[in-house]
Parts: structure tokens; C-alpha cells; sequence
């Protein structure tokens, strides 16, 4: 279907791929991992051909439909949310238009000749619009946003009245309403919730028939959809057949193996080379000497790739709490909305948190989740009820917003020093490239950090205090995998109290052993694990 045949790619001095090579076969499901900058997105660019190859073949049918859905949004303006989406099929549209023109002149007396022709148009004109799906447009329009969580009442909004996290949603609808041939999915789950990635994980297994090759940091979404990974790392191009976790049980073996295979030939070159430095001044063993170095010339060296770098952290031991962290009693909030009207985010809310529990709070997008967080953590105020800490509770809190407000001027080290301020430098360099952020790195300004980038930072500056209750909304948003894994353990192993958000199913299965669920204003509890809520309000 598409071939990607011996392909070098250079930005800059940076080399990302050497003679790499790769397929995408019809209806089969791909991840493309990698670390950040080893070339992923730029694998996307040259199935577009939004890039080129410097050298290389990459081969493709004319007739194959690509749909690729990128980080980039782009501008979206003066058209509903309904509009923007089908606006991705312009041919259709277009087709769409010229029928019900011929139409309109079907209406009108003309020549019989004259009227023969523009039926026999009509006749092709409608072929092509069913091939393409035209007639069902609409209702597939709205079942995609739907399934993204735009309902009806959304679907007439002005697409420019929508936050960057909703524009990315209908981005991805428009893609998936074209149902190409091959979807390019980059990270296609960032600004999902869990009822969002669920329709999609089931779209994209049950609806959806073509191939697809996407970007995922969710690591039950990748296992759940695809059948092989191709990973993208060391200038190469390397395909695994199975799931992301075969991948990584794969890949370790096959390292162990380079592992062993680079041992074997390093003691067999010290043995040559020191066979040679020995007899090397003895004529007669000039003849043995010569043709040992002939053979470690002609001898290609095994290379072992360098190790990928990982954020490393463990928590400090926190100062203990009462063994009553929290106490809720008739918590209730109520938004006032620009009408003048009232909406009830919840109400009625009372329970205890305690010491070392480790809860997730679900529920529906817009149920409350990050209001709920918002109150324990003392940012908003409820409308009714109270929040009371117990003896001895430092609080932490975590929340998407906490980016915007880094000071952008302020270097990394300058912006852990000031949780820090008795720390001393070496200290503070540690924690810095404990998040990534080694030597030089720690200079950089928070402007010029990626989402990422500022993510792990505002997760230094809150891991680093000696807090006991962590209050955390997404905390693995824009996160790797390899990230999140190192944020998971040192979470299991933290022992203090947490209660969070997420939408990555795989970290709230390892780590909650209890679920709040916001339906409709009400709060459940749940006393079990994820597995376990999801047993019980199936």
C-alpha cells in the first residue's frame, strides 16, 4: 500500500534514519514509538509528502486516501462545529452542490439533446457522490463528534467559541469522517477523556476498515489497537509483529542478545589485539601478525545503542499525617452561567480521605472532576458544604493550568530553586536532571520548553516538597510512556495519600485501590480498584 524504501532523513547535523525501510500494509493497525526527536513525526511528513526524503524511494498508489491528524490544529473560524467537520470532504461538498444545480436546471425547459447530456452528468455525478460517501455525510459527521463528546447542542456552535483541547476533537472528526484508506493518528487521545478514547479505541476496531499507523503515550489504547509496532529509533527503522507490550518483552531480548554478541566479539578483539602487541616486533610471527590485522580490519564492529534517557525519581519519605487526611461533609457546587442561570456540578458530597489512599476520580467530561480537585486543593471555594484537612496534611496539587502560570522568563533551575530556596546547587541539578533537564539544559527558559518539557518541571517543583497529600488533574498529559512508567512507580511507592484524575487507563489500573465517580451531580464511591469500578457500574 505505502513503502518506505531505504529512506535517509537529515535535519541539520541531526541524522535521524539510514537507509530505513518500512510498510504500511492495507488494514493493518501500526504504533510508531520511538523517543521524543528520533523522527516519528517526520515519518508522518514524508507519507504526506509534507517533507522529502534526501534519499530513498517512498511509493504510494494515487487512489490511496490519507488522513492524517496532527498536534497542529490549525485556523478554524466561520463555520459551526458541524460545518468544519464535513468541510474535510470538499469534493463531496462540491458534488453535492453541482447535483442540486443540474437539478435546479432539470426543473427548467430545455432542448431534448441538451437534456439528455445533463442527465447523463447527473446520472455520473450522483454515482461518484454515493462512491464517496456523500449521502451519509452528515449522519457521519455527527456520529464522530458525538462520539468525541460534541453532542447535538454543539453541533451549531461556532467552531471559533471552542477551547484549543475541543478544536483538537473536531480536528480529529474531520479526519475520521473522510474514513480513508490509512489513518496517520499523532497522539489522537491527548485531549480525550476516557469515554472519548473508548468510543474511538471502538471505532477505530469495529467501524473502521483501513490501515492505520498512529503515536500513542496511552498504553492500553496502543495494545488494544494494533498488531505490530514499528519503532523509530539509533537512525534506524525497526518493525516488531504484536502489541506494545510484545514490543518491549521483544525488544529487551533482542538487546540482551546484542548485549551478548557485542561481549563476545569485544574479548575476541582483546585477544587479537593483544596476540598482535605481543609478536608484533618478532619476525617470525610477521606472517601471523599481518594476517590478524587484515582480519580486525575487515571485521564490522557491533555497536550498542545508547541508552534512552528516562525521568528518574523517587519520593523523599513524607512527614506523616493524621490518619484522617480529609474530611468532606455536604460539599456542593454550583456554576453561575452567563445567561443568568444555574448549573449543579454536584452536591451532597460527604466522606472521609485516608492516609495512603490512592483514589481516582471518573466520570463524564464536564461532570465536575477537576472542580472537585479544584476545591480539595482550596482553588475555588464550594457553594455549599465544607473541606476539612486533618492534623498534619501538606497538600501538592497538579493541574493542567499550573503550566500557564510558570514564569516564562525564569530559567528551569530558577523555577526549582524557588520551591527549594535552602537546597543547595548540586541538589537542585540533581532534580533537574532527574526530569530530564541535565547540565545545560537546566539554562533553558520555560518559554522555550514543549508542553512536555513544562509538564515535568511543574511535576519537580511539586514532587520535590514534603507533601503527603497529592491532589493530581492528568498528571500524565503530554508525558512518554517511559515518563509516565517512572511517575507510576515512584507513585505506587509514595506513601502518603493521593487522589487524581486521568484518562490513562493502564495508570489508574496500577495504581488506585479506590474510585469516586461523578454521575449527574452525585458521588459514588466505590471501595475496590479500577477493575473493580468498572465491574461494578458496568
Amino acid at each position: 500500500m505505502i513503502h518506505l524504501t531505504n529512506i535517509s532523513k537529515q535535519h541539520g547535523s541531526q541524522i535521524l534514519f539510514t537507509n530505513a525501510s518500512l510498510q504500511i500494509l492495507p488494514g493493518v493497525r501500526t504504533g510508531l514509538v520511538g523517543p521524543n526527536g528520533a523522527g516519528k513525526s517526520t515519518i508522518f511528513r514524508l507519507i504526506t509528502g509534507e517533507e522529502e526524503a534526501d534519499r530513498g524511494e517512498i511509493s504510494c498508489s494515487k487512489k490511496t486516501g490519507i488522513g492524517y491528524f496532527s498536534q497542529e490544529v490549525g485556523e478554524m473560524s466561520g463555520r459551526s462545529a458541524l460545518e468544519e467537520t464535513m468541510s474535510a470532504m470538499a469534493q463531496v461538498m462540491s458534488l453535492a452542490e453541482e447535483i442540486r444545480e443540474m437539478e435546479d436546471a432539470m426543473a427548467r425547459p430545455m432542448p431534448d439533446d441538451e437534456l439528455a447530456t445533463l442527465l447523463e452528468r447527473y446520472g455520473d455525478a450522483q454515482e461518484e457522490f454515493e462512491h464517496q460517501g456523500g449521502y451519509d455525510l452528515e449522519t457521519r459527521a455527527k456520529s464522530v463528534l458525538t462520539g468525541l463528546g460534541i453532542g447535538p447542542d454543539d453541533y451549531h456552535r461556532p467552531v471559533e467559541s471552542f477551547s484549543g483541547g475541543w478544536k483538537m476533537r473536531i480536528a480529529l472528526a474531520k479526519i475520521l469522517t473522510i474514513n480513508p484508506d490509512v489513518l496517520l493518528l499523532d497522539e489522537p487521545t491527548n485531549h480525550l477523556d476516557i469515554e472519548s478514547i473508548l468510543w474511538l479505541e471502538e471505532w477505530l476496531k469495529s467501524d473502521f476498515k483501513g490501515a492505520v499507523l498512529m503515536t500513542s503515550h496511552d498504553r492500553t489504547f496502543m495494545n488494544s489497537i494494533v498488531s505490530r509496532i514499528i519503532e523509530v529509533a539509533n537512525k534506524t527503522v525497526t518493525t516488531y509483529g504484536g502489541d506494545y507490550d510484545f514490543y518491549l518483552g521483544e525488544r529487551e531480548i533482542r538487546r540482551q542478545h546484542l548485549l551478548a554478541s557485542y561481549r563476545r566479539q569485544q574479548e575476541m578483539l582483546a585477544k587479537e589485539e593483544d596476540f598482535i602487541a605481543r609478536f608484533a616486533a618478532r619476525v617470525s610471527h610477521a606472517a601471523q601478525v599481518q594476517s590478524r590485522i587484515k582480519k580486525l580490519e575487515k571485521i564490522e564492529r557491533i555497536e550498542l545503542p545508547p541508552e534512552q534517557k528516562v525521568m528518574r525519581f523517587e519520593f523523599a519519605e513524607p512527614p506523616r499525617s493524621g490518619e484522617d487526611v480529609v474530611a468532606l461533609k455536604g460539599l456542593g457546587k454550583t456554576w453561575v452561567l452567563e445567561d443568568g442561570g444555574k448549573k449543579t456540578v454536584f452536591s451532597g458530597v460527604s466522606g472521609m480521605v485516608r492516609r495512603q489512599e490512592k483514589i481516582a476520580v471518573v466520570g463524564v467530561n464536564g461532570a465536575g472532576k477537576s472542580t472537585f480537585l479544584k476545591i480539595l486543593a482550596g482553588k475555588t471555594e464550594p457553594t455549599s458544604g465544607s473541606v476539612t484537612l486533618g492534623a498534619g496534611v501538606n497538600v501538592g496539587y497538579f493541574s493542567q493550568h499550573s503550566m500557564d502560570i510558570l514564569d516564562g522568563n525564569r530559567t528551569v533551575f530558577e523555577t526549582v530553586q524557588e520551591v527549594l530556596p535552602n537546597a543547595n546547587i548540586g541538589t537542585i541539578r540533581n532534580l533537574c536532571g532527574a526530569f530530564l533537564f541535565p547540565g545545560d539544559d537546566a539554562d533553558k527558559r520555560i518559554f522555550q520548553l514543549s508542553g512536555g518539557e513544562k509538564s515535568r518541571v511543574v511535576l519537580a517543583t511539586l514532587l520535590a516538597r514534603p507533601l503527603n497529600f497529592l491532589i493530581l488533574d492528568e498528571p500524565t498529559n503530554h508525558l512518554d510512556m517511559q515518563s509516565r512508567e517512572i511517575l507510576l512507580e515512584a507513585l505506587k511507592k509514595f506513601t502518603g495519600t493521593v487522589i487524581l484524575v486521568s484518562h490513562d487507563r493502564h495508570f489508574l489500573r496500577s495504581l488506585v485501590n479506590h474510585v469516586m465517580e461523578i454521575d449527574h451531580g452525585e458521588m459514588r464511591l466505590y471501595g475496590g480498584d479500577y477493575d473493580y469500578y468498572l465491574e461494578k457500574s458496568a
